[in-house]
């Protein structure tokens, strides 16, 4: 079975369960479009247009799509950016020749189509509850201890003014440790490239990772299973991963554009924009995906948005970037090379938070990618490999909630990302007044400092070894330092 795309799940998951409850379907290509690229002369393919100017320009360039054989999916007009399908071949080259359009690139290199599913191994929690009065699960959250998260709850749950995106597979609003939390009418899928409010369209269906993720963030403080950093803010579910854990471009873009219409105070972001790793700008495709995300991204920073994404899990230096051997995730990679001009997408944006991952330790878990001045801070993302904590299920993954009232073990800068953003949380329910860049700034200022270690190679047989740059203030592993919680509780810390 395919793995979700996401960032990223290829290093396992073992999950503890209260129940079992089915999933719902969600298709992914619509029967019109199936019947659109029977009858043209090659694959069904999704566009990002980018045109020339934000405002008047839109709607003669959708005339143009439509001339160029293509169909409208949605029309970003707040950021000049088209969402469009085309079976030609010869679409993009097509709209290039235009003087509206500033840029055009599929967003895929594989044609629309359903997807597989993700596996899921499951195991009974014991149902006794702790005598001390603690959420039942709370004796494996290492993850919360580290960062202070029991200090913090003394002094401050969140509030409920505060809105977190979740812009990833879906979240399961049942879920008796969400479900408090979780705010309907601000959910909404992105799977077509346009919103869809539905209740059933952001439910999660083959991944539970955004069930996960929103755990970690907010799951309530109700004595059922565990407990999230920030368990009084409101969560938005936005399902940007499809059923084959993909995220293309135009489904971030409609995330970002969403979170911005809707002014979230933070969104998470633990994926990469598939199909490709890096997005280089002398590729003409790549390029226009990275206008018309850098576009979308900047419009919800406008919008008070403060987005913050996963460093990978590919133990690559995003500072010296050298090669690429696993793009195109969607048909069959190949080597290319890549340089400081090609970008993981959303990571390498202007302003946007970028987390690297830690494990029980405090040191760089051995998947974590990383990279002096790419990294901005680091949170527990769990090393099952190198950093065992003394718990009681000497687990050295995060644990959080997952589909079907059930709990479950995972590990990567995607269960790292969402501790950052759930302290994010409390620094927005603690200083209302900030905006972005405030949040920003008091994130890095309140962050505990780590150097670089002397050496890093943690198998001892180089398979994992990674060369740490810059100082105990600012370094490629840990950027400005280990994320605290318990200071974003005490408005007068930081």
């Amino acid at each position: 079975m395919r793995v979700p795309r996401i960032r990223r799940a290829r290093l396992g998951a073992a999950v503890i369960a209260l129940a079992t409850t089915g999933a719902l379907a969600l298709p992914v290509a619509t029967a019109a479009a199936a019947t659109e690229s029977a009858s043209a002369s090659g694959p069904l393919l999704s566009y990002i247009v980018n045109t020339r100017a934000n405002h008047g320009q839109v709607q003669k360039a959708e005339r143009e799509i439509a001339a160029a054989g293509g169909t409208v999916v949605v029309s970003y007009e707040q950021i000049g950016v088209v969402i469009a399908r085309s079976a030609d071949t010869s679409f993009a080259a097509k709209l290039r020749q235009s003087k509206t359009i500033e840029s055009v690139g599929a967003s895929r290199t594989k044609g629309i189509e359903a997807a597989d599913v993700e596996a899921t191994v499951e195991a009974t929690v014991p149902t006794a509850a702790p005598t001390d009065g603690s959420e039942p699960l709370w004796a494996n959250q290492w993850d919360m201890k580290q960062i202070g998260v029991d200090q913090a709850h003394t002094k401050t749950l969140g509030s409920r003014d505060v809105v977190v995106g979740v812009l990833d597979s879906g979240i399961d609003a049942t879920h008796e440790d969400l479900a408090p939390n979780v705010d309907a009418s601000l959910s909404a899928s992105c799977l077509s490239g346009k919103p869809d409010t539905s209740w059933n369209s952001w439910q999660p269906t083959t991944s539970d990772h955004g069930t996960h993720v929103a755990g970690t963030i907010a799951a309530a403080k109700n004595g059922k299973g565990m407990v999230g950093i920030a368990p009084n803010v409101r969560l938005a579910a936005v399902k940007v991963v499809d059923d084959g854990g993909f995220i293309y471009p135009e489904y971030a873009i409609c995330g970002f554009v969403w979170a911005g219409e809707h002014h979230f105070k933070v969104t998470n972001n633990s994926y990469y924009i598939d199909p490709w790793l890096f997005n280089c700008q002398n590729d003409p495709d790549q390029a226009a995906v990275m206008t018309g995300v850098r576009r979308a991204v900047e419009f919800s920073r406008r919008g008070g948005v403060l987005n913050v994404a996963a460093a990978g899990n590919e133990n690559y230096d995003l500072a010296h970037k050298t090669t690429d051997v696993s793009s195109p995730d969607d048909t069959t990679p190949a080597p290319r090379p890549v340089d400081d001009n090609c970008l993981s997408l959303p990571t390498e944006l202007p302003g946007v938070v970028v987390t690297t991952s830690v494990g029980v330790k405090g040191d760089k878990s051995y998947y974590s990618s990383y990279g002096l001045d790419k990294a901005t801070v680091a949170a527990p993302g769990g090393d099952a490999r190198y950093q065992l904590p003394d718990t009681p299920d000497k687990n050295g993954r995060v644990l959080s909630t997952i589909p079907g009232n059930k709990y479950g073990y995972k590990q990567g800068t995607s269960m790292a990302s969402p501790h950052t953003t759930g302290v994010v949380a409390l620094l927005a329910s603690t200083h209302p007044w900030a905006g972005p860049d405030e949040l920003r700034w008091m994130l890095t200022h309140q962050a505990d400092e780590h150097a670089c270690p002397s050496t890093y190679d943690p198998s001892g047989d180089g398979a994992w070894k990674a060369t740490c740059e810059g100082s105990a203030d600012n370094n490629g592993f840990y950027g400005a330092g280990i994320i605290n919680a318990n200071k974003a509780a005490d408005w007068w810390r930081i």
